[in-house]
């Protein structure tokens, strides 16, 4: 529109026309400053989740900071340089604030791999143009293998050799070891009603955890055509065994990992999938 009514008044040598032309290419050029101020100086740190798993979405948390010492920065999208369909979104981010924003990103691989390039857009301050800063990021994920469902013979006899065992430690699925004060945070199920009638305050039961019989996964045995599936199907039994509390441990060729149980150790175990074979 502008370069058409500067075109006519070139042609026409009509004054109002002129005037329209300079004061639509001022607009253009305020609009032009603050949108690339807009997007200036803005600091970024990821923050990755415990989880990534290669060929599933992931959520990243992106943290963003603003620097300015006087405005704030306005209607951000953020994502990753080759997932441009799927972006996070910041409407408002205050004058040194930090905040995070969650954008969606895929690994294709498993393994250390590195964050891809992280794209900052902005349509302020009218949408009449789209600005976009390209950020290279130096940080690397450790991605573990996909997950594939499967359920070996050997397997199932090691998790059904022995039944399930009271521990010592604290549970929900145990016998009961012990009766407590209640606390105000214990479910209402854990109240041991008849014991409280009998006294002045509520009694709670406290059970016993059921510790389930160690697994051992070898995984050049384990079924699949090739490492690839034999990884994932390792994948998918560790946090199989994590989730019903049962100790696993980890057996590939030379390296032994005993039977742990934890979320510190189910991630110990996933990384040592990741990485096997890269060298």
């Amino acid at each position: 529109m502008t370069l058409l009514l500067g075109f006519g008044a070139v042609n026409t040598g009509n004054n109002l026309l002129y005037l329209l032309v300079s004061a639509l290419l001022g607009f253009m050029a305020i609009s032009g400053l603050l949108g690339h101020w807009n997007l200036k100086n803005i600091q970024v740190t990821l923050e990755p989740p415990d989880e990534i798993y290669a060929g599933l979405e992931t959520l990243m948390r992106v943290r963003l900071y603003n620097p300015h010492r006087l405005l704030p920065i306005f209607l951000l999208d953020v994502y990753f340089d080759a997932q441009a369909s799927r972006t996070g979104h910041l409407s408002l981010l205050k004058k040194g604030q930090r905040e995070p924003v969650s954008v969606p990103v895929t690994f294709s691989a498993r393994g250390e791999q590195q964050c891809q390039l992280l794209t900052i857009s902005s349509s302020f301050p009218i949408n009449f143009f789209v600005r976009r800063r390209v950020l290279e990021l130096s940080q690397s994920v450790i991605v573990f293998p996909r997950p594939l469902l499967c359920r070996p013979l050997a397997i199932t006899n090691q998790m059904q050799s022995a039944g399930a065992l009271a521990s010592q430690t604290k549970g929900m699925d145990g016998d009961i070891s012990h009766i407590g004060n209640y606390q105000g945070t214990e479910p209402l199920k854990m109240i041991h009603w008849k014991l409280s009638a009998r006294h002045d305050s509520l009694k709670t039961k406290e059970l016993s955890n059921l510790q389930h019989p160690p697994v051992q996964i070898d995984l050049l045995t384990l079924p699949g055509a090739g490492l690839e599936q034999q990884l994932r199907c390792a994948a998918f039994l560790i946090n199989d065994l994590t989730q019903r509390n049962q100790p696993v441990g980890l057996k590939m060729g030379e390296v032994t990992l005993s039977p742990a149980l934890g979320l510190g150790h189910k991630l110990r175990l996933l990384k040592e999938l990741a990485i096997y074979a890269q060298d």
